[in-house]
Parts: structure tokens; sequence; C-alpha cells
């Protein structure tokens, strides 16, 4: 078996070097296609943290990947048009600065996340996830009648939003903020796992009895855990959203709540790099299957089924064996 390392860093160099070699065959499209994977593997990673480490399985985080995204378009469409977001005791300018988007997305989906997380986790198993799918269905409705952005149709930003420095108009501009981005929450990611909130989270998911013998409240743990997800699946949107420079209900969808799922499940479920390999390999299919016939999910379902089949750790754990290594 290959050490999991050294699939993490390979993979790393990868998503390095592919966007450079496409600059330097000047083949901007493939940087995009890099980008996106570098943002569904930001939210896969968002939803690993609640479901690998602590056991939680959520079809709503399309809502916080969603918040995220509409954080992103309500703020960029007011400073486009130079009005500013009437809550009628105050008002708020629109910005088009990223770093203030990131932190408004973030606050937002944390926020939703702690409210959902609440009321969810009253429940388990099942129903569960069928609460958290009712919640992102409730956002994508309420979405769908908010005529002022868009409604069903979205709403689009002209002009990609800022960053200090950098032009973010340039493909390989932005691609290099959404890694370095997933670096930082892959490492933080790492050592949320080693931490003693994550073994306590852990033991949490396993044997919830036991945790509760030593003093500690699982489900805080897992509350805690649930916000930490949301928030980074939140970013997730933001960035996605600048990507496309457009946002419709589609991103508060349960379909996109499942691709998220399937992210995780092809990579490896608990793996740190997991979301990583799935985003990319999801992105890769759907880009060469997808130019061959409008069925391509058919390969990805049974690509999926032989996953779940003959290799329940994932890619990841099909090269490295089952066991998870946190390194």
């Amino acid at each position: 078996m290959i050490p999991e390392r050294h699939v993490n860093a390979a993979l790393l160099v990868g998503l390095v070097a592919v966007p450079m070699w496409a600059l330097a065959a000047d083949e901007p499209y493939t940087i995009t296609l890099a980008t996106r994977a570098v943002i569904l593997a930001l939210a896969a990673v968002g939803l690993n943290i609640a479901l690998g480490i602590g056991g939680l399985v959520s079809l709503g985080h399309a809502a916080f990947f969603g918040i995220g995204g509409y954080a992103m378009g309500i703020l960029a469409f007011h400073a486009q048009t130079f009005t500013p977001l009437d809550f009628g005791a105050f008002s708020v300018a629109g910005t088009k600065s990223m770093p203030v988007i990131w932190l408004a997305a973030l606050v937002l989906s944390a926020l939703a996340a702690l409210v959902i997380g609440l009321l969810s986790l009253r429940t388990s198993g099942v129903y569960f996830i069928m609460i958290t799918l009712a919640f992102g269905q409730m956002f994508y409705y309420f979405t769908i009648s908010w005529s002022t952005y868009g409604g069903e149709d979205g709403m689009s930003i002209y002009v990609r939003n800022s960053f200090p420095g950098l032009d973010t108009l340039v493909p390989v501009q932005f691609f290099g903020i959404c890694l370095i981005l997933l670096c930082l929450v892959l490492f933080l990611n790492a050592r949320l796992v080693r931490s003693r909130f994550g073994l306590a989270l852990n033991a949490a998911r396993q044997v919830s009895v036991r945790v509760e013998t030593v003093g500690l409240d699982p489900t805080r743990l897992k509350l805690l855990a649930f916000v930490i997800s949301g928030a980074v699946t939140g970013l997730a949107g933001a960035l996605f959203a600048d990507l496309n420079r457009f946002v419709s209900p589609a991103m508060f969808s349960w379909q996109f709540s499942g691709e998220i799922m399937v992210l995780v499940i092809l990579g490896g479920v608990g793996r740190i790099f997991g979301p990583v390999v799935g985003a990319v390999v999801f992105v890769t299919l759907e880009h060469v299957l997808g130019g061959l016939t409008d069925f391509w999910h058919i390969y990805l379902g049974v690509i999926l089924l032989l996953i779940v089949l003959f290799a329940q750790g994932g890619i990841i754990g099909l090269l490295c064996g089952r066991r998870v290594h946190h390194d």
C-alpha cells in the first residue's frame, strides 16, 4: 500500500502543476476547471468535518453553500448598483472586497448551521437526514420567491470581486486564491482531527454513552462540528459564486447536497484529502464524459457503486488501505 502522505503530496503537486501547464499552453478553460475542482473540494471538506469525524449524515449542506453564494451575490449586487442594503433601522453598503465577503459568508453560514443544528441534533439517523434536507429545501423555495434578487432566474454579477494586490479576473490568480484557502482549511481540518475536541468528537460518533460518562456532552460536540462544517461550506459557496459571477436557487438544491456527499464518498469518508480526490475525479468525469454523452452520471453511478461495494475507504482507501491515517 502507498503511504497516505505520499498520495496527499502528489495530489497537491498535481493541483499546482495542471494550472501551470494550462497557463503555459494558453488553456484558460483548464484553469477554470481546476478552480471548480478546488472549490468543490472545499465544500466537501466542510461536509467531511461533520460526516467523517462527527458521523452526521447531512443532506442539507447545500443550504450553507447557497447562503455563502447569496452573501457574495447580494453584497456585490448592492456595490455594483450603488444602493445600500436596507435593514430598516440601519443600512449596510455593498462591497466588492473578497475578504469582507468571505467573512460575511462564514458568519452567516455558521449562524444558519447553529440554528439548523440545534433543531436537527434533537434527532438522529434517518430523521436527522430528513430534517437537514427539509431546511435546504426551505431555503431553495425561499430564494425562488425572492424576486428582489432574481427569483428563479438567479442574479448575475458583472465583474468578479477584488482581492488586494491581485487581478482576480486573471484565471490563474483566482485559482491561486482558492487553492490557498483550500490548503488552509485542510491544515485546520488535520489539526482539528488531532485535537482533544476531534478525539472527543470521534468518540461521540462511535459510543456517545462513554463520552457522557467522562462529563462531556456529545450533542454539543456534534453541534460545534456542524457549525464549523457549515461555515467552511459557506466559504466555498462564496467562491463558487465568484467563479461563475452568478448565483441562483440551484445552489440550495438537494441534488447539490447529494453531489457534495458523493465527492466525500468517492475520495474516502474521514480522510483529510478524500474530498479533494473526489472533487478532482468528479470534475474530470464531468468534463471528459460530459463531452461524450448527456448521461455521464450513469458512469459516475457505476464508479460510486463499485467503490461502495469493494473500496469502502474510497479511492484513498483503495490506494492506502482502509485504515484512516491522519498524516
